[in-house]
């Protein structure tokens, strides 16, 4: 059988369906999400769940803070909040790391982002019990955050539904269709199916390379291990606001049970997973540096206890940024390699996409699309971090 959409969307997760979503708000309802096996149950489920605009990449700060502008309107937008709570955002850094907090956080007021420094009484008032003498400084955004990335992904599926958008779930993608000339015109379905498209969008996370590879492109995007550490203070989390601690190389954040979710900010040794086979659950290894790194941090917890951890995988390219554009092939364009920034992009994401693929440009403010070429991996003009932290990677 042969089935025809205008757009044809791989992944039902959070970016596919932020990409549907925002090109049914453009009148473009012929839109078709294929999921392998449910919405948002690929890597969707494992994000923290951060709204920041911290980054030294300007195109990702503002992709950033129009996305801020989103979760804050969701149930205006959406009829849901997408559990969106602003907690605040802070980040905290050494002695080291004060000249890149000062240019990042420049960079972001002249992107209109709404951040400033704090000093250590604030912080103190912030978030009790925090041991701050390491730290030199601090940044704090009042409008970042927490969120979920389920609900956001789930709440884009059902708009976008509303609008004309067909999913169908439970539909593995076994190659992308290409012609003689070379333009990929469609997709086969594992069963040998066919759906034609005018455009095929490829958003499938860490599994975007192997489908990719079905018509000779190759997408440098490996399945990079994050390991998640949940721990019961002994009494509820009081409000707080989400700890970027570039002095210990963490982050925490308040769940909403009132338990730590600690991740680790320390990417020089990554470790790559094959995402269809891993364990879910952080090693040994690691829950003992949470446990140093958490006493130190938080030294007077009365009672401390890990509850449970798990692990999920950032898609990563080789500079820890997005790619966001046609790929070297006509009728395919390519939404990957997030990098852990995805769920705070993402409703930046979609609107993007549909810019570029509908247009050929974009109205969001502050954002280049050439910034997320495909080919400057090939070009050797990374997209990196004007002010990098010390021992923080690329991961900012």
């Amino acid at each position: 059988m042969t089935q025809t959409a205008k757009y044809v969307i791989v992944g039902g997760g959070l970016e596919g369906l932020a990409i549907a979503w925002s090109l049914a708000e453009r009148g473009e309802s012929d839109v078709l999400v294929l999921e392998r096996d449910t919405l948002c149950s690929g890597m969707t489920g494992k994000s923290s769940g951060v709204v920041r605009c911290h980054y030294g990449t300007p195109s990702l700060a503002a992709m950033s803070w129009y996305s801020v502008d989103i979760f804050t309107r969701a149930t205006e937008l959406f009829g849901d909040d997408m559990a969106f709570r602003r907690s605040g955002y802070v980040v905290g850094v050494g002695e080291d790391n004060i000249d890149p907090l000062k240019a990042n956080v420049a960079m972001m007021q002249g992107l209109g982002i709404d951040v400033d420094f704090i000093g250590h009484d604030q912080m103190a008032e912030l978030w009790p019990g925090l041991h701050l003498d390491d730290f030199a400084a601090f940044a704090y955004e009042p409008l970042g955050g927490r969120g979920e990335a389920y609900m956001t992904g789930m709440a884009f599926g059902a708009s976008a539904r509303k609008l004309g958008v067909k999913v169908r779930q439970s539909t593995p993608v076994k190659g992308l269709l290409q012609n003689a000339a070379g333009t990929v015109y469609g997709v086969m379905l594992e069963g040998g199916d066919e759906i034609h498209a005018e455009h095929v969008i490829v958003a499938a996370g860490p599994w975007t390379s192997e489908l990719t590879a079905t018509v000779g492109v190759d997408v440098d995007v490996k399945a990079q291990r994050a390991q998640l550490v949940l721990v019961d203070q002994g009494v509820p989390t009081p409000d707080v606001p989400v700890l970027s601690d570039l002095a210990g190389l963490q982050y925490i954040c308040r769940e909403p049970n009132g338990e730590l979710l600690v991740g680790n900010s320390d990417h020089q040794a990554p470790q790559y997973i094959d995402p269809d086979d891993f364990v879910n659950r952080a090693d040994d290894s690691t829950i003992e540096k949470t446990i140093m790194k958490l006493d130190n941090r938080l030294p007077d917890m009365p009672d401390p206890r890990i509850t449970s951890s798990y692990v999920g995988a950032y898609d990563v390219t080789p500079d820890y940024n997005p790619i966001i554009g046609p790929s070297p092939v006509d009728g395919m364009f390519l939404a990957t390699g997030f990098s852990g920034h995805g769920f705070k992009i993402s409703p930046a994401v979609g609107a993007l996409v549909a810019d570029l693929i509908t247009t050929g440009t974009t109205t969001l403010p502050g954002v280049n699309p050439n910034d997320f070429r495909y080919s400057r991996f090939a070009e050797n003009d990374l997209l990196v971090s004007l002010n990098p932290y010390i021992g923080a990677g690329e991961m900012r």
